[in-house]
């Protein structure tokens, strides 16, 4: 069996790996590299032929796990695409979106988009929906399973049982894992046991602050605004970091009436996903949200919460006086309605700009994090004069203590090879100290495109 990686290789964007036996080859996800730099690498030829490719296992539909799915089937793949219900619905959401984006470049960049929108309609036709915990043949020889990861709504570890040359072999696929416990999301299951183990790394080497200390932040910069009469500026992913801060600003405003305070949430993405979320509440969501829901209660709404579908409402929201919230599109703040905002409201020494998602290297959002007095997009330079704040324990992604704990549950088997990807160098190294010195387990950080043979 040989195997190889083709992204996320000691960074977190990019995710796709090959996975290649005597009769089969298949892929796990097929995602975008994000960042200025790395960016570039989302137009250049797969290194493999796409063609001689049988399936696709897709983990969750996050762009850099899902991103290149057109570039894919442009270049001959014609594969299955196995993945949850709701996987299948975000994907599409995602990729139209991202396929706007690339329309939108071409008139600044003259370059060819990778993809357009009707490519995407080529993808559909090869998506496999399944729930977790079933098992699926998908190739004579190969079963998968998928389980819950817990890291937005339909991600997916998967569970592959392959039989190579009479030799019966269970690897196991992470994907990301969620930070649980999530306010939304069912716990992230545990895999009983696996012989090769291929576990993410974002947050290694560090350790989220609870939930409740989140909240409590939160809700202080809420009461500092309100007190300075400014603006509190949140760069947001459309899937799950938007379900859960309108879920946690839900709570907020209902303990502490803050319900003059306008929020705005400029993302027409996040609108259709949340209403996917909701679509697939009562099968995905935890037992105890699945409860408030069958009372009538909409986690996803409260007073004062203003929904801006287009550029004419986004635009009008800037004359609303403060104090108010805007939740813009642009996680990471490299796209998105988040970049109209920037020069009106980081130039504020009033106003606050909070981050509460992870920012990639070669993002303004990281140089932001990092403490750059300026950013300069395209030919403008744009002073940040606003207070940065950063809060991370609502991330959707687990910690080093979270994913030393999953890996240490792999017991029957115990994995005899773990492989480190997903995360930036240093995150990939601190994880890979720790499971070598607490857990005893063998692992191999891999290096883009190099082939391992087990």
């Amino acid at each position: 069996m040989k195997i190889s990686f083709h992204g996320a290789c000691q960074e977190v964007t990019g995710s796709c790996i090959l996975i290649e036996t005597n009769n089969t080859k298949f892929l796990v996800d097929c995602g975008m590299f994000q960042g200025e730099e790395e960016y570039k690498k989302n137009f250049e030829p797969f290194s493999f032929d796409p063609k001689t490719i049988d399936f696709l296992l897709l983990t969750h539909a996050h762009i850099d796990h899902c991103g290149r799915l057109p570039y894919l089937v442009k270049q001959g793949f014609r594969g299955k695409i196995f993945c949850t219900p709701p996987t299948a619905d975000l994907t599409e959401l995602m990729l139209l979106d991202s396929a706007k984006i690339f329309l939108s470049e071409q008139n600044k960049t003259a370059q060819e988009p990778l993809y357009y929108d009707y490519d995407i309609e080529e993808v559909k036709k090869l998506f496999v929906p399944f729930p977790y915990e079933q098992e699926k043949v998908v190739c004579p020889g190969i079963k998968i399973i998928m389980r819950d990861a817990g890291h937005i709504l339909g991600s997916a570890i998967f569970e592959v049982l392959i039989n190579d040359n009479g030799v019966n072999k269970k690897i196991v696929f992470s994907g990301d894992l969620g930070n649980s416990p999530s306010p939304l999301l069912r716990n992230t299951e545990f895999i009983k046991g696996g012989d090769v183990v291929f576990i993410e790394s974002t947050y290694g080497g560090e350790t989220h602050a609870p939930r409740e200390q989140g909240r409590q932040e939160l809700k202080n910069i809420i009461q500092e605004i309100i007190f300075k009469k400014s603006n509190l500026i949140i760069p947001i992913f459309a899937m799950e970091r938007v379900q859960e801060l309108l879920y946690e600003l839900k709570l907020i405003f209902e303990q502490n009436d803050f319900s003059e305070i306008p929020v705005f949430c400029d993302s027409p993405l996040a609108v259709k996903t949340t209403e996917i979320y909701q679509r697939y509440g009562q099968t995905y969501f935890n037992e105890f949200l699945r409860k408030k829901i069958k009372t009538g209660e909409d986690p996803f709404h409260f007073p004062g919460l203003k929904i801006t579908a287009n550029l004419k409402q986004s635009f009008r929201m800037d004359k609303v006086k403060p104090p108010k919230i805007i939740l813009a599109g642009g996680g990471m703040i490299s796209g998105g309605r988040i970049m109209t905002h920037l020069d009106k409201y980081i130039t504020d020494p009033k106003n606050i700009l909070l981050l509460v998602s992870y920012q990639a290297e070669g993002t303004y959002g990281r140089e932001i994090l990092d403490g750059a007095k300026k950013i300069k997009i395209d030919k403008k330079t744009i002073p940040v004069r606003s207070k940065i704040a950063g809060i991370f324990s609502f991330s959707s992604h687990a910690d080093e203590p979270h994913l030393e704990n999953w890996i240490s549950q792999i017991k029957q088997p115990r994995p005899y090879q773990v492989f480190i990807n997903h995360g930036e160098k240093e995150n990939s190294l601190a994880l890979s100290v720790a499971l070598e010195e607490n857990i005893g387990i063998k692992n191999i950080i891999p290096i883009f495109q190099k082939e391992y043979i087990f």
